[in-house]
Order: C-alpha cells, then structure tokens, then sequence
C-alpha cells in the first residue's frame, strides 16, 4: 500500500527457513518502489485465530486516513477464517507495530463454505449505498468462487445471496483482486472509484494450473454482479498477467502518483534442497505499472519507471540486417543484469507460416517450434544469460504465422530448456500470443535480466513472460547477451537500447523521510 508518501510491502514469510510454512506477514518500507528497508514482521501468530498461519490478504486505507490490513488466520481446527489488524501507533511513519483486535475474527465461514477452501480477502471498496464489500476466495466442488460481503461499519460483515462472480471447472480461486480501469488513458483508480467510463477487471489465481488469469468487464452495481466482457474468455483458456512464472500477484492503487501498480511473485524452479542451501525461496518480481489498451480487450503492463534509476552503462544498436541463423553479441554492458529494450521490423510478411487454428496452446505451440527450429518470419528475438559458446541460453522470441483469413498469429516465448547445464532443474517452455497489428510491420520487446530472471514484455506490456533460470556458466561476466534470427526471412534491429543495472538497496538501516 501508498501511505503518508512510503510505500509498504507485506508478505509471507517463514522466519525459520526457506520453505513453506511458520508463516508470517513479514514488511518492508521504501520511498520509492525500487529501494527496500525490512522491518520486523507486522503481524505474526500469536491469536486462537490465526495461530496456525497469517496468510494472505490486503490492506484498506479507511476514511480519516486509517490503514487497515484484512487476512486470513488459521485456527486450531484448521479454519480459514478473515481477522483485521491496525497501527499500534499511527504517528509512526513506519507503522512498525499492528493490533489484532478483540472482536476478530470478522468473517467465518458458514455451513455452505469450504472451510479449508477460504482465503485472500480483498482491498474492501466503497458503494454508493454505504456499504464495504470485498471479496474472498473459495470454490463449491470444483467451481471457482469470489464470496462478497458487505459492511457498514468495516467490523460486522454479511455474505452476499450470490457471490460477485464464479466459474465452472476452476478450482480453489486465490489471491483474487477485483479494481476498476479507466477507459482512457493510463491514470489509476481507487478501488472506490465510481464513475462513467470505467471498466472492470477480475483476476484469480487458480490452484489448479498455478497461473493467474484476468478478465475485463462490467460491474453491475445494483446486483452486486460481475459480467465479463464477450472478448473476455471466463477460464483456463483466458487472458493471463504473465504467461511464465508469476503467481499471487496483488494490486494497489499509487495515490502518490495516480497510478495503479501490479506486483507479482516468482517462486524457484531448481529444489527444495536448493532452497535451504541458499537460504531462501522466492523473489518479488519488477513492480508493474497496469492500465486498459485502447482496444479495451486486455491491460498493459510495464515496468514502472523508477527501475531505471538503476541503469549504469548503455550500448545502443540501429538498423542493424540480420539474415537468416545470425546471432548479433550486444557487448559492452553487464550481461548477467541488464535492461534491453529493441524494436524489429520485417521487410515483407510474404513468408509467414500457414498457422494451424488447432495450435490454441501457445505454450505447446513453443514448444514444439523452439528457437532453434526453422521458421519463415522468425524466430527471432534475444538471447539472455548466453554462455560464451551458446551452451546456455534463454532466448526470449517471436514467431509469425499466418491464419486462413489472411490476419497474422504472432506467437511470443520464452524457453528455459537450454538455460543451463545443471540436472534436477525445472525448465519449461513459457509462451502467449501477442494481439498487435502487424500493419507496420515492427515487433517491441523489453526484457529484464537478473542473474535468475527474465521478465519480458511484449508489444508495449500486451504479453509479459517471466522465467526463473539458473546457469551455471552464464553467470557474472560468463554472461553474454545476443540478438538472432532463425528464421528463412531477414529480420532489422531497428533500435536497440541496453543498459548495465545496478543493484538496488536492501538496507537494514533507515531511509530518509
């Protein structure tokens, strides 16, 4: 949450080893997104309510100014139950201190819930008919649930007749986030806002897949209903914040600066072995700036622009051919951690490939036409964390097919399967469609590179990719970054930009008010 010009971050925690469990709501402060300071853990168990686990929740900032964070405690019996905490004291700008409340818990769950299937309360938002709502994940058999309740005075809650929403075959819906988003132009929204021109976006998390999925559409106040929009396909088969490593994710709106910010986790693909011999398990990933494309069909995302104050060096690269199996060194910047941001353009789409209508797994689809696999127009793109002689790479690419009525497929992936030597790792293909018009004939792609991570953007933020890797040459200055075209059609660096990254802060000391 923004509160008093810091920004806090909450998140679960195990103080007494990287695994799960023991699990806390561990809090790190910053002026600026970017540079963190940890604090002690804000609420820990210590209740009948929550004394097998804090887990997941949000926080709500209440008229007066007052910040309230709602989560879901277990108890003895193993419950999901939803409490609340406030500042201990609210004139210190850290908020270092929280109370749980006597009158906790506020929600259980009745007859009717699954009482081991309901969890992550939302930030709460405002109605004109003076009520509180939030909502609450859950599912009924294997249909995914978004319980509403609603409140006047934000400590007696009353579950609504029908949830906000639902949808058959989903399972357990975590994490869910629901938030309004301007028609028009990139400005964020309070969670409260209530306005014309306005959609709505639903995200969950699903349990089952382990991916997050989104659609945007209609809240319907006067039934306390949400209708996704036609284009919005309601499932496994929908629109995704990532299609790689991303999960849990949480957003909050930036009063500071009027925008609205997404934030998601990654957690490791090597071992559980792994984990306790690093000591830890799971990164936050760039924090994202989210808003509506013109089209209103989908959100964009992009790394939000504090990230580079963290660039050092930059190399650049204009109009530079590249014909069929080239791969281009980007040198003179710091491989293992960069910033690259390049656009491609195409001569002619004439050579795209006949695309299949019975490829609608793009993840498959990368799979089976990896970056070594020769296409007409791609794949081309970069290779991150290269070893020096390409025994490691990550590349991150497109691929361009054409479709029976003459519109082109654009395939995006990123592809773990070559990124490193080591066996036991997790190593997949990860890949979505790109919704562009190709009529310029010009492909964006930014990619952030750190040691372990590739998160990539598509297109100005209409697909993001993010993969956990782990080389073990292609670390440190072993690292090497290329730009390549596989395919039969030659592809044109139009512009490249590439910065070194610095490492941001992680201080234990103070930061400055």
């Amino acid at each position: 949450m923004y509160y008093n010009g810091i920004y806090h971050f909450f998140y679960q925690y195990n103080p007494k080893g990287a695994v799960w469990g023991n699990i806390v709501w561990a809090h790190s402060v910053s002026k600026d997104l970017i540079n963190w300071e940890a604090l002690e853990p804000a609420i820990y168990p210590s209740k009948p309510f929550d004394i097998n686990g804090c887990w997941s929740g949000s926080t709500t900032i209440l008229p007066g100014n007052k910040p309230v964070i709602l989560y879901t405690g277990i108890d003895p019996q193993q419950r999901q139950l939803q409490n609340y905490a406030v500042p201990t004291n609210l004139s210190d700008p850290y908020l270092r201190k929280w109370t749980k409340p006597d009158n906790n818990p506020l929600v259980v769950p009745d007859q009717d819930i699954n009482a081991t299937a309901f969890r992550d309360p939302t930030t709460a938002w405002w109605g004109n008919d003076g009520h509180w709502r939030i909502l609450v994940g859950g599912k009924r058999k294997h249909r995914g649930m978004a319980f509403l309740y609603r409140s006047r005075d934000f400590v007696n809650w009353i579950k609504a007749k029908h949830p906000l929403h639902s949808s058959a075959d989903t399972g357990m819906w975590e994490c869910p986030d629901f938030y309004p988003v301007s028609k028009m132009g990139k400005t964020g929204l309070d969670t409260s806002f209530l306005g014309q021109n306005v959609k709505y976006v639903l995200k969950v998390s699903l349990d089952l897949t382990r991916f997050e999925y989104y659609t945007v559409g209609k809240y319907v106040l006067n039934e306390d209903r949400y209708v996704p929009d036609n284009t919005s396909v309601d499932g496994w088969g929908g629109l995704r914040y990532d299609y790689g490593n991303f999960y849990a994710s949480k957003t909050f709106f930036d009063a500071g600066l009027n925008r609205r910010i997404l934030w998601g986790w990654a957690n490791e693909s090597d071992t559980r072995d792994d984990d306790i011999q690093k000591g830890w398990a799971g990164i936050q990933l760039i924090p994202r700036m989210v808003w509506l494309d013109d089209s209103g069909k989908q959100l964009l995302q992009w790394p939000i622009k504090e990230l580079e104050t963290l660039r050092g060096k930059n190399v650049q690269m204009r109009n530079k051919v590249m014909k069929s199996g080239e791969e281009v060194e980007i040198k003179g910047i710091t491989a293992a951690q960069a910033d690259v941001d390049v656009t491609f353009s195409l001569p002619s789409l004439d050579k795209a490939e006949k695309y299949d209508p019975s490829w609608d797994d793009a993840q498959k689809l990368c799979y089976q036409k990896g970056s070594d696999v020769k296409g007409g127009i791609g794949p081309f793109g970069l290779l991150t964390l290269a070893s020096k002689n390409l025994e490691e790479y990550t590349p991150v690419f497109f691929r361009i097919f054409k479709a029976s009525n003459n519109k082109h497929v654009v395939l995006m992936c990123s592809d773990a399967r070559s990124s490193s030597l080591k066996d036991g790792l997790y190593k997949p293909t990860f890949a979505g469609f790109v919704d562009v018009d190709l009529s310029d004939k010009k492909l964006s792609l930014r990619s952030l590179i750190d040691h372990s991570v590739v998160e990539s953007f598509g297109s100005g933020g209409k697909t993001c990719i993010t993969s956990r890797v782990y080389p073990t040459l292609a670390i440190f200055k072993g690292a090497h970054l290329y730009a390549f075209n596989n395919g039969t059609e030659k592809v044109t660096v139009e512009n490249l930009n590439a910065w070194s990254m610095k490492k941001p802060s992680m201080m234990n000391g103070s930061i400055e008010l």
